[in-house]
Order: structure tokens, then sequence, then C-alpha cells
């Protein structure tokens, strides 16, 4: 006699499907259960029912000699295929994945053709994408999670649900398009397996897959022509595992093609009895707006509530649903505010869970080189803060430091760098290390880069500099890449800078490179880095900027004259930091040509002449007439307030040392009018936003003659001879003191 196989088409991480499926399951007493999954990773599903094991989880499966192609496959505590897992281990009933093994379908994958341009029009691609979603958007529902809730979930006769979505998925496929050759080969993998394992079963099978393939798998096919599918595929030696996964990582479609809009709600919903989700869900609603700091009461809890029911009862849906229970939400609990909505919508609807594997349970290889370096760093991942301060010059000061930019050039931030800036100008740096389970996962993500982490930093580098074009943007990549020890990545990255500086003409992006190659050529000692080639770039780069600085400071808008500002500066503390005298005469020379050039924008002249006045290449008097000529008269409030702002922002405790701009700058505010003042009034308080209350107090002591800001000491006549027995007086004093 034949054996009877029930096939249960699901929604991958659906919740509503779990709870439906468990309960056919029961009902069924199947003798074998077969899950859409690859079928030579069959052997994990016992790990599933371990004790250290915390959802949300991935199968993670790589071929041995290519890391870098890993697939994973997430499940979440609601996924359908990982309850059903669980009820088979659990009554000791054999379970198996029967889906297109990992190894031939990444042999698959090498050899996919590629899609011509007239595969399947629109309509076609978007039941291929979210069937559910299509059947969704027919019954008049935004989302296919709340049509499934409501039809699958909550529908009072369970009996015939599941032979409904075949019924409907057959009447989609109808109207798409021939599978690709990959879908083709795993449906047909999936028949056979089902075929082989119906053989020898001593009761009910019970076949859990995507709802799209319920109709191919029941379809009438002979075995001959599903082998022919898979023949001449190449198997990949592979290695698998368990790795820990993120609730917003189950948004991404990974393995069986399938993310999930809302983690947190879905898990809400599995979470919660059918008859409170609602009022759960407010509740968690109004927990969140007043961990913001908003104020919610209980009378609009439960005005929430009522217009919920309301909307869903207007739609004919049995019970409010996700977009129901929003819409309410931001009616009655945020005041008709969406914005306030989207505060607190990332944490609900996303949330943070992140799983946990037992320790028992192969690592993924970058896990494994990072526990290997962490013990020969002698750093143990922790939860808690710790401070750690490091050497350079030693070897193991510089092997943990390597180690940690490695890890944040993965953007695996184990360690934050405290006062970067700071540190690069010593053999020192001050890091603060926590450990977040997360961490693993993004680690994990990165084998597509490589297995060790020195590849897969190397390669994450390499990805990215290759896809830049921006002199400012690569020259920072390649600072990360010497300090990470990147020697394949900062080889890469200085020959695309030396083929963009070549290519460009823009002064603003030649000048934006100019600070982190000045890091590299001032502090690459700590690193024993070899900087002799990026020196010529350096000096041809600040050369081309310098000589192009004039035209480039013309005619700029506000947003363009500030970006163009910040730019100027952070390149003169660069030009400064390196101190060649050749680049430096070049650079005084552009300075001090945009500071006079009546064309330039005011706010980039006022910041030239303002570094050719704090670096001593312009006097005092020189800086008084350029200033005084600047805000005369004959200069509109535009452009006087634009220079004055240039000059003077950061810099306003200079007024306390300098009488003669003080006064300059005091004549030019006390003949504004009143509109043009209080018009720039926010300019003057960002210009003296700098100093602290004492300097202010000081200033305008200045200002109001009650005191000068200068010294009443006058040296006498014959200091010069005196002095030195003074001198010789008070080392006696100070060395008595010590002694005693």
């Amino acid at each position: 006699m034949a054996t009877q196989i029930e096939y249960f088409g699901i929604r991958h991480h659906g919740p509503g499907s779990s709870r439906r499926l468990l309960e056919a399951l029961e009902t069924l007493a199947p003798a074998k259960v077969l899950i859409e999954g690859p079928a030579d990773l069959s052997d994990l599903i016992p790990l599933l029912a371990q004790p250290g094991l915390r959802t949300p989880v991935a199968m993670l499966a790589y071929p041995k000699d290519a890391p870098d192609e890993a697939i994973f496959y997430p499940f979440a505590e609601y996924s359908p295929e990982y309850q059903a897992a669980l009820w088979a281990l659990r009554q000791h009933v054999p379970v198996h994945f029967i889906d297109l093994p990992v190894a031939l379908r990444l042999a698959e994958a090498d050899e996919a053709e590629e899609p011509t341009e007239d595969v399947a029009d629109e309509q076609q691609r978007q039941i291929e994408r979210d069937p559910i979603g299509v059947l969704a958007g027919l019954a008049g529902y935004d989302d296919g999670e709340s049509w499934w809730q409501h039809v699958i979930e909550e529908n009072p006769e369970p009996g015939p649900i599941f032979a409904a979505v075949a019924d409907a998925m057959g009447a989609l496929r109808a109207e798409a398009s021939a599978p690709s050759q990959i879908e083709a080969a795993r449906e047909a993998h999936m028949r056979l397996d089902i075929a082989k394992h119906a053989k020898d079963a001593d009761g009910p099978v019970a076949v859990i897959c995507g709802a799209w393939h319920v109709p191919a798998l029941k379809a009438k096919h002979t075995a001959k022509d599903d082998r022919a599918l898979l023949r001449g595929a190449k198997k990949r030696k592979i290695c698998a595992t368990f790795t820990p996964w993120t609730a917003p990582r189950l948004t991404r479609a990974s393995g069986y093609g399938a993310g999930v809009a809302a983690p947190g709600w879905n898990l809400h919903l599995w979470q919660t009895d059918a008859g409170t989700q609602a009022t759960k869900w407010i509740a968690r609603i109004a927990r969140a707006l007043r961990a913001g700091g908003h104020v919610v009461s209980t009378a609009s809890l439960i005005e929430t509530e009522r217009l919920a029911l309301s909307l869903a009862a207007l739609r004919g849906r049995p019970t409010p649903g996700f977009d129901d229970l929003r819409e309410a939400a931001i009616a009655c609990m945020c005041f008709g505010n969406p914005v306030q909505w989207q505060t607190i919508a990332a944490e609900l609807l996303i949330g943070s869970d992140v799983g946990a594997i037992p320790d028992d349970v192969p690592l993924a290889p970058l896990l494994e080189d990072l526990q290997r370096q962490q013990k020969q760093a002698r750093l143990k991942p922790e939860a808690l803060e710790r401070e750690l301060s490091l050497d350079l010059r030693s070897e193991s000061g510089l092997f943990r430091s390597t180690l940690l930019h490695r890890l944040n050039a993965l953007e695996v931030p184990w360690g934050q760098l405290q006062d970067p800036g700071r540190s690069r100008g010593t053999f020192r740096e001050r890091w603060v290390l926590r450990w977040q389970p997360e961490f693993a996962v993004q680690l994990v993500e990165n084998l597509v880069y490589g297995a060790t982490i020195l590849q897969a930093a190397s390669g994450r580098i390499a990805e990215k500099i290759k896809g830049t074009s921006h002199l400012g943007a690569l020259s920072d990549l390649v600072f990360l890449a010497l300090t990470a020890d990147l020697k394949d990545a900062t080889a890469a990255g200085i020959a695309q800078l030396e083929q963009r500086a070549v290519q460009t003409s823009d002064c603003q992006e030649m000048l934006s490179a100019l600070p982190a190659l000045a890091d590299v050529l001032r502090y690459g000692k700590a690193r024993t880095i070899d900087t002799g080639q990026l020196g010529a770039l350096f000096e041809r780069i600040a050369l081309q900027g310098a000589i192009s600085l004039e035209h480039a400071a013309r005619n700029l808008d506000q947003e363009a004259a500030e970006a163009m500002r910040q730019v100027i500066r952070a390149a003169d503390r660069a030009m400064r930091l390196l101190g060649q005298a050749d680049l430096a005469e070049a650079w005084r020379q552009a300075l001090g040509t945009v500071a006079h050039d009546a064309r330039a924008t005011r706010l980039i002249s006022g910041q030239a002449a303002r570094l050719l006045y704090e670096a001593d290449e312009m006097s005092s008097d020189d800086a008084v007439a350029l200033l005084a000529r600047m805000l005369s008269p004959g200069t509109s409030i535009a452009d006087a307030a634009g220079f004055f702002e240039g000059f003077l922002e950061g810099a306003g405790s200079r007024l306390i040392h300098d009488k003669a701009l003080r006064d300059c700058v005091s004549d030019w505010l006390m003949g504004l009018e009143e509109e043009p003042f209080v018009e720039h009034l926010p300019l003057f308080r960002r210009v003296f936003s700098g100093m602290d209350a004492m300097e202010r107090q000081r200033l305008m002591d200045a200002v109001l003659g009650q005191s000068s800001g200068e010294t009443n000491i006058t040296e006498a006549p014959d200091a010069g001879e005196i002095w030195p027995d003074h001198l010789a007086q008070i080392a006696r004093l100070l060395k008595g003191h010590v002694n005693g």
C-alpha cells in the first residue's frame, strides 16, 4: 500500500505557520518528518534540541576550499522548520532535510545560466519573490504577515488550511514564469528524496516546505526526468556548523531566500495567546514610549485598543493586525505624530535578540581564528568594559593593537580606540574593550572575504578601496590598512590613490586626502611602516591642492563654503604636522592669495587669513588692516559677516590680548544697524561659543576698559645682570625644600 504523504506549505519564519503545523503534526503523528533544508546538513538537526542553543541561530555551510562562498540558513524561535525539527526530536521521530545539498547547490550556482532580459514581466517576478504578499494584496491587505496571521492562524477551521494554501499557490504558479535552473533542481531533489524516504516509512510522512513549492512537489514527475536535472553537477566538499544570529539579520533573505520584515512582531505573535495579542502589543508600545520620555496615559491605551478594534472591524478582519495597531497607536498615543512612532518602531518591530550555540559545537573558521589570536594575545572577551593600554614598541602590544584594528576593519568593534588623534603621535594606544554576542555573527558574515582575520580584513578593505574613487576616503582606507598591517590592501590603496591623484583636479578632494596621509608619514615609525612611496604622493597632492586653491575658493554657496573651510583647516594641520619647508611655502602663498582675493568667498578668505595669523605668517598690524578692510562700510553685511566668521570662529580668545584687533571688531559691531545685528546674532554667538566663562569675563573687562588684558609689569634696566643671582637663590631654596 502506498505511503501516505502529507504536504504542509508554510511561510518561512511564520509564527502562524508554526502553530498550525504543530497542530497538524500532533493529528497526523507521522513516522517521518521531512523538512526543506540542505540534505547534506541533516546531521546538524539534533543540535537544535541541545540545551545550550538559543535562537536566533543559523546553519552555516561553505566550500572547504572557499569559505567566502558561505551560505546561511537562519532559524527563529517561531520558524516552522525549527519547531517541526524540535517536535520530531522530542517524539523520537526520524527527521531529515530534503532540499538540494549545499555541495550541489554551490556547484549549480557556479554553472547557472545568465538570465535573459525577458524572462518574466514585473508581475511574474513579484509572484516569485513574495507569493504570500500577492495573495494578501488580492485580499486587501497591506502585508503578507497580517494576511497570513488572520487567514491561517485564526481561521476557525484548521483542517483544510494547508490544502487551500496549496491550491492558491498552484494558481499563482500557473501565472508565473518557469522556475530557474537552480529552483528546478531543488524541487527535483526534494521529489526524489521524498520518494526515497517514503519507501521505508512505517507510517505517514510529513513534508514541510515553503508553500510555493507544494504544487511542484505534488505534481507528477518521473524519477528519470528529475535525475536528469541533477546530472552533471559536481559536488564540492563543504564544512557546516551553527552560528549565532541576530533579530535584525532575520530581515535579510538567506539560504532559502526568505527574510521577515518585523522579527519583533513575529516573536510577539508566537509567544502571546491570540486573545491577548493586541492588548499586550499596545502595552509594549506604551512601555517603549515611556522609556523614551514620552507621556502615555492609561486612558490613551484604552482608546488605542478601541480604535484598533474598530479599524479591524471596518476592514473585515477578525482581530486587529499590525497595521491597525500602528495606526491606532499613532493617533492615540503619539498624538497623531508618526515621527514619535518612528523613534520606537525599530525596537518594537525588529528587536535586538542575539542567539547562542552550545560550547561543543564546531565554530566557523573566522571564530576559530579569533579564539586562537585571543589566546595568543591573552585577551579574554568580556561583556563588561575594560580599559587596555598598549605600548606599540613591545611585540605583545603591537600584536594586540593589530588584532583590534583588523577587527575594526571588519566592523567588529570589540575595542574602541580612545583619543585616536592624540595617540597617533606616541607609541601608546588606549582602548576600551567590550565583547557583545552579536560580534560573533558580524564576524561570521565576513567569511565572504576570507577564512582568517587577516584574509577577511584585507579582503574587505580591498573591496572598499576598489569601490572608492574619492581621494579623502581612499587615504582614510590606506591609513586603516596600514595600522591593521594589511599589506595587500595597502598596496591596492596606494595604487588607487596614485591613479586617482592623476585623474582629479578637484581641490577639495585633493586637500581631503592630506590628513590621513600626513598621519601615516608622521607617525608611521610606531609601526615600522615603509612610507617612501606615500611621501612623494603626499607632496604631489599637496602641491596640486595649493595651486588650485585660489580658484576653488570662489563663488561657493554656504554649504560648499563650510565644507571647503573644514577641508582647508584639516589640510593646514597636515602641512604643519610634516613641516616640509617647500610645501609650507607653497601652502602659505596659496593661503595669502585667497586671503586677499576680492573674488574669494569671504568665509574661506577669512579662514585663510586666520591660519596665516595663527602661524605668525601675518603680523598683527597686517591682520588688523585686512580685517578693517573686510569690515569696512563699503563691504556688504553678508560678506563682512562671512569674513568675520572665518577669521574669528574658534579663536575669539585672541581678542583678549590683541587690542588693535579687538577695537576693529568692536567698531564694526557697534556700527551695525539693529536689523542686520539681530540677523547675524547666531553667527556672533557661534564665534564666541568656544570661550569659557573666565575668557568671556576677561574679554568684557577689556572691552569696557576695566582691564586692558595686558600686563603692567615692566622690565628693570639692569634685569640681565640681576637675574642670574636671583635664579641661583631660587634654586637653593627649592633644593633645600626638596631635601627637607
